[in-house]
């Protein structure tokens, strides 16, 4: 009895031990040795450029901009502003640019190490301490550290705190196409966050093969590293990008993101701000930094480059583990055949019966089906209870972890109850042989669809050493049998909050099986408990709780506010204003303008955002007498079959944002916005393949005026919306609207808190 219930607690240790390891739990202070990386100092510096929403085009900005610069020439670097306007064909955006960029020369004529992060926060109302604040003082406050050792680096490090990030990164595109170091670039640590809080995970971003940067990572030896090459191939296939994205596909230049992404309903709000950033987040990131400076600023840069790939993972202890792809298909074909000669030998020995390994499909099976139906239509259900949850546009929610907790338990009752009507006395060997089938089965469907998570084969191989146990011995020692399950733990079980963490609540379905399946394998050592069926209920009324607790915390407060949203727009061709708002549920606030009863609007022209997200309810509402702007036409030349023409557009009033729009099927043969060129040389027609009617976003950083030229066909009969858009809702004396209450916020990744002016040019 002793002896079983501490294999249980072993258990709970390396799930607990799993978690605990991913990240440092204490805070280096501001009595730190001046040689080493202190939270406390790089909170110094976060604490000044995270005071105001500081995007392009606002004062903060600047300043912000201007505290950088001088605190990298304070380092002993060669700094400078490189500006420039920038083209994003993905985002179909345009702005202009002013990155701050410095050098300190390193002994070698070597390819250089970049450090990069970005300093502007996304409009309108984050506050980017933590995007990307944080990255920018542990960049400050790394090199300050390494730079007082005393130490001389081989390669140059070059520092590049890019602008314009948030709105398409413009600030890595016009260095890296446009800068003349750029070149000279060999590797890029660039450091991000996409919550305020969580371990910091490290992603690759390479052409080629993964094998030496990693094995570079390794021999940094950062104490706490969490990367796993499954989380590399699902970036891959993923739209995701970051500043590195640019290095990757316009120069070939190899790199590592580092970035932390819980608390993810905190990322692009008026909650990303100093109080709300985890302090063991930000010495998470030093942590990083330090042993990848002290290694790669020493390293020859010219060999990053290869054509192999690697599988690695963390676990406690060994830290990273790696090895080749060509490792992959041998280790599966070892495994599927130990585990048929470990059958032939249990049914020689009489030790594994066939009836009892057919009865063991019917409760992994069962766990998998029932958990994983349970939390997908579980999680939709919910949504239905609380329609306020589709509020929040990152997809999870302030009590998101109290799911993650409650569906977990509800998987652990699901497969304690299922399995407890499948015991028999010595059984326990023949119910393990269907788990490890079914991994052996994932693990070949990965090898050949999925090799980043190929590491999903060393479960399976303790699991097979477990199944050798069983077979050599009628009673097995339960303290070995409880370390044989701490691989799968170890890896395998952070994944189930990571998952819902990084990809959303949708993903709960897919912690549920994770769960089913390591139950699965730790049947070794619950096979032996005979009250499985109490354990179940018992899960099941820790579930329970956990959901009350999440229905307790489901409704918007002071520190979980509601994200809403409201603009105005005044259609000037017409004389008609409208209130509009992209909420699916109303609430005081929106109500007071829309009333409560809003109609139903138009997804027309769907103003440039992260979703693509369109209005919802708009209501008609008086004129305001609002500047409108003048459009002037310059020129109109038909030369051919082509008719060539210049606007001249000046706002009269502040403005932060111009959207552009014409039919799908208008043809503009070539485009310039301000002298930039809006078509590659490889497209026959500016906009190439475009699916909607947004022509282009402009984001006005100091130019507010557009200058546009373009060319069309001379018998096309053209029509161009022209939305002018200014982020002063709430403080332009013309509407006098009340603040929000303190349990809202203005909903992040969309055009929010605007006076919308619409105008048309028709061209005939």
């Amino acid at each position: 009895m002793i002896k079983k219930l501490i294999a249980v607690l072993l258990l709970v240790l390396a799930t607990y031990w799993s978690f605990s390891s991913l990240m440092p739990s204490k805070i280096s202070d501001l009595n730190t040795p001046e040689t080493e990386f202190s939270t406390e100092r790089a909170l110094v510096h976060l604490k000044k450029i995270s005071e105001k929403p500081h995007y392009p085009g606002t004062e903060a900005h600047t300043e912000v901009r201007d505290y950088i610069k001088k605190e990298l020439e304070s380092l002993g670097f060669e700094t400078h502003r490189q500006e420039g306007y920038s083209y994003s064909p993905k985002g179909r955006n345009v702005t202009k640019v002013q990155n701050i960029v410095g050098r300190i020369r390193g002994k070698n004529n070597s390819k250089a190490l970049l450090l990069m992060s970005h300093y502007d926060s996304n409009p309108h109302s984050s506050l980017g301490a933590s995007d990307a604040g944080s990255g920018v003082v542990t960049i400050l406050e790394g090199l300050r550290a390494y730079l007082k050792s005393g130490k001389t680096p081989n390669n140059d490090i070059i520092v590049l705190i890019s602008d314009a990030e948030e709105t398409g990164l413009h600030g890595a595109n016009i260095f890296v196409n446009k800068h003349a170091w750029s070149t000279d670039v060999g590797l890029v640590l660039n450091f991000e966050a996409r919550g305020s809080g969580g371990p910091s995970y490290m992603l690759i971003e390479t052409n080629h093969g993964n094998k030496n940067l990693i094995k570079g990572f390794a021999e940094a030896n950062p104490d706490f590293p969490v990367a796993n090459s499954l989380a590399y191939s699902i970036y891959k296939m993923l739209p995701n990008d970051t500043d590195l994205t640019r290095f990757r596909e316009d120069a070939n230049i190899n790199g590592f993101n580092f970035a932390f992404i819980d608390d993810h309903y905190d990322y692009h709000t008026a909650l990303d701000n100093y109080e709300r950033l985890d302090k063991s987040s930000l010495e998470h990131q030093g942590t990083y930094l330090m042993p990848l400076l002290n290694y790669f600023a020493d390293t020859n840069l010219n060999q990053a480059t290869t054509f192999e790939d690697h599988v690695y993972f963390n676990v406690p202890l060994f830290k990273m583990i790696h090895y080749s792809y060509g490792w992959i298909l041998p280790m599966l074909i070892v495994s599927v055949l130990v585990f048929l000669l470990l059958l032939y030998i249990g049914f020689k020995k009489h030790t594994l019966s066939a009836k009892e390994i057919i009865r063991g499909f019917a409760p992994i099976s069962s766990t998998i089906i029932i958990s994983g139906a349970l939390a997908y239509f579980g999680w939709q259900m919910l949504l239905g209870f609380y329609p306020e949850y589709t509020e929040i546009l990152q997809g999870f929610t302030y009590n998101g972890h109290t799911y993650i907790w409650a569906f977990s338990f509800l998987s652990l009752a699901i497969a304690f109850l299922i399995y407890s009507k499948y015991y028999k006395p010595r059984n326990t060997g023949s119910l393990l042989v269907a788990p490890i089938l079914f991994w052996l089965l994932l693990s070949g469907y990965v090898a050949f669809k999925l090799q980043g998570a190929s590491f999903f084969i060393i479960p399976v191989i303790f699991g097979l050493i477990t199944l050798a146990i069983f077979i050599r011995q009628r009673q097995p020692n339960m303290l070995l049998l409880g370390l044989l399950c701490f691989p799968a733990i170890l890896i395998i079980a952070p994944l189930v909050k990571m998952l819902p963490v990084g990809l959303g609540l949708n993903m709960l379905v897919v912690s549920a099986v994770i769960i089913s399946l390591l139950f699965g394998l730790t049947i070794s050592v619950f096979g032996f408990i005979r009250n499985k069926r109490n354990w179940g209920f018992l899960f099941l009324i820790i579930s329970a709780i956990f959901f009350l607790i999440s229905h307790s915390n489901s409704k918007f407060d002071d520190n979980n506010p509601k994200p809403n949203s409201l603009v105005y727009l005044f259609d000037a061709n017409k004389n008609e204003a409208k209130w509009l708002t992209y909420d699916t549920t109303m609430d005081p606030w929106t109500s007071h303008y829309l009333t409560n009863q809003p109609d139903e609007t138009s997804k027309d022209h769907v103003i440039n955002s992260k979703y693509s997200s369109g209005f919802t309810f708009g209501k008609s509402t008086d004129v305001r007498h609002l500047a409108i702007p003048l459009i002037t036409k310059i020129s109109d030349t038909v030369i051919g079959e082509l008719r060539h023409l210049k606007y001249f557009l000046s706002p009269q009033r502040n403005v932060n944002r111009y959207e552009l729009f014409a039919d799908k099927n208008s043809e503009f043969i070539n485009f310039r916005l301000n002298g930039l060129p809006l078509k590659s040389d490889k497209d026959r027609v500016a906009f190439q393949n475009r699916t909607r009617e947004r022509l282009v976003t402009y984001f006005v950083s100091e130019d507010k005026y557009l200058d546009l030229e373009f060319s069309i066909p001379a018998n096309q009969e053209t029509t161009i919306d022209i939305y002018e858009s200014s982020y002063d809702l709430l403080t332009n004396k013309l509407f006098k609207l009340k603040q929000r209450e303190n349990w809202m916020i203005p909903k992040p990744f969309i055009l929010n808190d605007a006076i919308i002016i619409k105008k048309t040019l028709r061209i005939e």
